[in-house]
């Protein structure tokens, strides 16, 4: 095998996020469950023969040393291979949006890179290549949506009778980003929330909870704010994602999205029940 071409890079949406404290070292303790929406980058992938990792924007110009190579690199270091690539990457998840696209990136780059090289690593393995890249990427490499507790690092994939059911959603991502640290450094920022449950979120899903970093990130970048009263002018309830500016709003009801600022990204995206390469890797070592 040479080449993967079309490798999909799915987003993210938090359905709620609560902050329920704060650790001695500054990290905070969050609970949240992580979706995924079909939202995608698409990557591609030629092997190369020198060791070398080259990128190729496909779309917008991204950071020299953005996650997908740095993905790369970490695979190399961890293994020892010797075998490079040459990555294509389509970007279409916005960037600053609270959307882990830049950790699907990643993940899908080692589960790519996995097979192209022939390392055959278990998902564990690639796992802990991700949390070093990021703390989302072990999510995307799970591959189910999951509830998400810890610093972010406690990943339990959610059980069938817990999973949100299908939905369309209006996703909304302003010209404006966010910038994490602004958020979580901010005195205002709640960090109180009660311990939430697995079983009271399913019998709410997507009514269930809040984002406790809303408040804060409205206060910082007006278009959030803006962003959601347009949400609520259609007659959709709108709620953050993550720590970036976009907004999202399940879709109950017809509805015309057609008049947003031109600047706003706006999608209608569905939910996926798993990630399209979550077969890509293995639960236990491959001998042989």
């Amino acid at each position: 095998m040479h080449a993967l071409y079309d490798v999909p890079a799915p987003a993210k949406l938090n359905l709620f996020l609560h902050i329920t404290g704060r650790r001695a070292d500054g990290y905070h303790l969050l609970q949240s469950v992580f979706m995924l929406i079909d939202w995608c980058d698409t990557l591609h992938f030629e092997r190369r023969a020198d060791g070398r990792v080259s990128r190729e924007d496909l779309t917008q110009a991204l950071p020299a040393d953005d996650l997908s190579v740095r993905a790369a690199r970490a695979l190399q270091a961890a293994t020892g291979c010797t075998l490079g690539a040459h990555i294509g990457v389509h970007k279409r998840v916005p960037a600053q949006a609270g959307m882990g696209g830049g950790s699907s990136d990643a993940a899908s780059t080692l589960l790519a890179l996995n097979r192209l090289w022939e390392l055959h690593l278990p998902r564990a393995r690639l796992e802990a290549i991700g949390l070093s890249l990021g703390a989302d990427v072990p999510f995307f490499l799970r591959g189910q949506n999951a509830w998400v507790e810890g610093i972010g690092d406690i990943i339990s994939p959610l059980a069938l009778e817990h999973q949100p059911p299908h939905a369309h959603f209006a996703v909304v991502k302003p010209a404006a980003g966010l910038d994490t640290k602004a958020i979580f450094s901010n005195p205002l920022l709640k960090r109180d929330s009660g311990c939430a449950t697995i079983s009271g979120f399913a019998a709410a899903h997507y009514r269930f909870g809040k984002n406790d970093l809303q408040p804060v990130a409205q206060a910082l970048c007006p278009e959030v704010d803006q962003a959601l009263q347009w949400l609520a002018s259609k007659g959709l309830q709108g709620r953050m994602t993550g720590s970036g500016s976009a907004v999202f709003a399940q879709i109950t009801h017809a509805v015309d999205l057609h008049d947003a600022p031109a600047a706003w990204q706006v999608k209608v995206c569905e939910n996926l029940k798993v990630h399209p390469l979550a077969d890509w890797a293995a639960d236990e070592e491959i001998y042989g």
